[in-house]
């Protein structure tokens, strides 16, 4: 066999594998009890309140656009990988008025250099009411499709830029190490859960 023909099969194989491992760390067999579901609701409402925590903790000016926001829907863990073809998928609670109107689900897809795995967290805020009533009126909402989501900056004295603030839908990418600027959420899909 020829090093071409060997590459060529080591690089399929290797593709379908981690598209196969993707699809299979997506698929969920869904609740089956009461009490699994209220297991599910915990645990995601504890990691949007830990995500909102830490992004409040690093921006001051985060915690008083989300206390003028209408709705907030956080994503606490939203998982990527894959090798060359690779997507991510995550699941999260819209809250309003301090309290969980809902549970979401975030999936996406890439293709092109995509290695390795990483999981970040997604909070998006709705700032007007026909922004906010429009995503929950929805049988899914895809980013950049369904309405064009600002992606927060932050400027060298810690605050948002007052351009983004004025956008009717505004999102924060955050890592361990921090707030993430140079990502897109577009293509992102969004849709509800039944828990």
């Amino acid at each position: 066999m020829d090093r071409r023909q060997f590459v060529t099969r080591v690089a399929g194989s290797g593709l379908l594998v981690a598209t196969a491992g993707f699809a299979a760390g997506c698929t969920t067999t869904g609740p089956s009890t009461p009490t699994d579901v209220a297991a599910r609701r915990k645990e995601i409402d504890e990691g949007a309140d830990g995500a909102l925590n830490r992004l409040y903790a690093s921006t001051s000016s985060a915690r008083d656009l989300g206390n003028r926001a209408q709705g907030i829907l956080v994503f606490p863990r939203v998982l990527a990988g894959g090798l060359v073809i690779g997507g991510e998928y995550g699941d999260g609670a819209l809250r309003s008025k301090g309290a969980t109107q809902g549970y979401y689900r975030t999936i996406s897809g890439t293709i092109g250099l995509t290695a390795g795995g990483q999981s970040r967290s997604v909070i998006i805020m709705f700032m007007t009411p026909e922004a906010y009533n429009k995503f929950v009126q929805s049988k899914g909402w895809t980013i950049g499709a369904d309405a064009s989501v600002a992606l927060a900056k932050i400027g060298a004295n810690g605050t948002i830029d007052t351009v983004t603030m004025q956008q009717p839908v505004i999102a924060f990418v955050q890592t361990n190490a921090g707030l993430m600027f140079d990502v897109s959420l577009n293509g992102s899909k969004i849709s509800k859960l039944d828990l």
